[in-house]
């Protein structure tokens, strides 16, 4: 079915081609790229890329009050749904084996948060708060400027101060994955990149993969299927299909439906929306090239396609909406109901609105703290446990023809039949 289904081509040759010779020219000439880069394509000149810690600390004492209290009440809810995935250290023990795991965060994270068509405080607070209650101490963010000002927009830089970013830059694009992957002169190399953006961020960071870390998986253009019934409300339908579409191109934007007037309803209901919608423009665009109203034959059908397509959001407004949830097996995140829009996960849910696209949510899935930790384990063993798994040790080493391994064992083996153990302290355990 995957392959009848229509998808926008994200990625061909042209676009990554782009991405390989704009990380080659961060890489060559760091600084001065990202300053030449970002007048060219940002219409931004800058004279530093790093944005003082004064604009920070003047954004937030600048913003409206009420939209302070908003990002505090997100940054509440991302901190408490995210303590949960801290997995305390835990020992297992078998005979004369004992191992010790636990997680340790990444020493310095990368975040990418897009610009140009809108000023996302919300990615911000989406990425940087499962950072810092993973205990990174170091949490980078890169934004580009806004042309229209000539810097970040104020809300961004409100919102870092408030989640506890550390470094923000005025850099965006593929330059800027490139410049966290690699370093410059002033952006020191990170362990990590996350963040959503178009599909050049999300190409330059398939790129530097191996280089980096990439927490998550393609977080590209935003994309949303909405199931809807016969018992469901055109219009709240209609809007969350186009709330997505709204982030603007190559994304997804569906309706499923084994209803055709519900189609009908629906695609009508888009229609009175957009006639006086701020973004239209950006909204019709995404539709033409990745919009769909799908007809199938039942809700197993509609199930089907949504398995197929993967989408980052999904939203089931349509009856048994909790059971079908339990039947979705790719999808980045899950909406049940009419009182359930994406649009609260974008912003103060909880779970983190970084996203796999693409059809990544076939193997990936939010971004968590575990993005942002490294799981490290310690195996200590007394003599009755080389004794009792020293031989299958031997036994595995040989058929693999690893001599050196067994012999590891072997000499053990024998010094305990001796009961000569030297230790660490240079005496002789009997």
């Amino acid at each position: 079915m995957a392959g009848r289904l229509p998808r926008p081509a994200i990625a061909g040759d042209g676009p990554r081609g782009v991405v390989r010779d704009l990380i080659a020219e961060v890489r060559r000439d760091g600084d001065a790229a990202l300053c030449r880069l970002t007048e060219r394509f940002d219409g931004v000149a800058l004279t530093s890329i790093r944005v003082p810690e004064a604009e920070l600390d003047a954004a937030l004492t600048g913003i409206a009050p009420v939209l302070r209290e908003a990002m505090e009440a997100a940054i509440e809810g991302i901190e408490a749904f995210h303590r949960h995935q801290v997995r305390p250290p835990h020992v297992v023990e078998s005979p004369g084996m004992t191992i010790r795991a636990y997680q340790k965060p990444m020493g310095r994270a990368g975040l990418y948060v897009p610009g140009g068509r809108a000023e996302y405080p919300s990615t911000v607070l989406m990425t940087a708060v499962p950072a810092r209650v993973a205990g990174v101490a170091e949490i980078v963010l890169c934004v580009p400027p806004d042309r229209r000002i000539g810097a970040i927009a104020p809300s961004v830089l409100a919102a870092a101060r408030l989640a506890g970013v550390t470094e923000v830059y005025a850099v965006g694009g593929a330059q800027a994955v490139a410049a966290m992957a690699y370093g410059t002169e002033s952006i020191r190399p990170v362990d990590v990149i996350a963040g959503p953006g178009n599909v050049y961020v999300a190409l330059a960071k398939q790129e530097v993969a191996g280089q980096v870390g990439i927490a998550a998986a393609f977080a590209g253009p935003s994309e949303v299927v909405v199931v809807a019934d016969a018992g469901a409300n055109p219009e709240l339908a209609a809007i969350d299909v186009i709330v997505q579409a709204e982030h603007g191109p190559d994304g997804l934007a569906w309706l499923v439906t084994w209803d055709e007037a519900v189609a009908e309803a629906v695609c009508a209901a888009g229609e009175r929306l957009l006639a006086d919608a701020p973004r239209a423009a950006d909204v019709r665009s995404t539709l033409a090239a990745g919009g769909y109203a799908v007809l199938v034959d039942d809700p197993a059908a509609a199930l089907a396609v949504v398995n197929a397509i993967a989408p980052e959001h999904l939203e089931l407004q349509c009856a048994g909406a909790d059971e079908l949830a339990g039947r979705v097996d790719n999808a980045g995140a899950i909406f049940c109901g009419p009182w359930s829009p994406a649009s609260v996960g974008d912003y103060v849910a909880g779970p983190s609105h970084v996203l796999p696209t693409y059809g990544s949510a076939r193997f990936a899935s939010a971004l968590t703290v575990g993005d942002f930790c490294k799981d490290h384990h310690v195996v200590t063993l007394e003599p009755a446990g080389i004794q009792r798994l020293g031989p299958h040790v031997v036994a595995l080493a040989d058929a693999e023809g690893l001599d050196a391994h067994a012999d590891s064992i072997r000499l053990r083996l024998e010094l305990l039949a001796s009961r000569s153990i030297t230790t660490p302290t240079g005496k002789t355990s009997e």
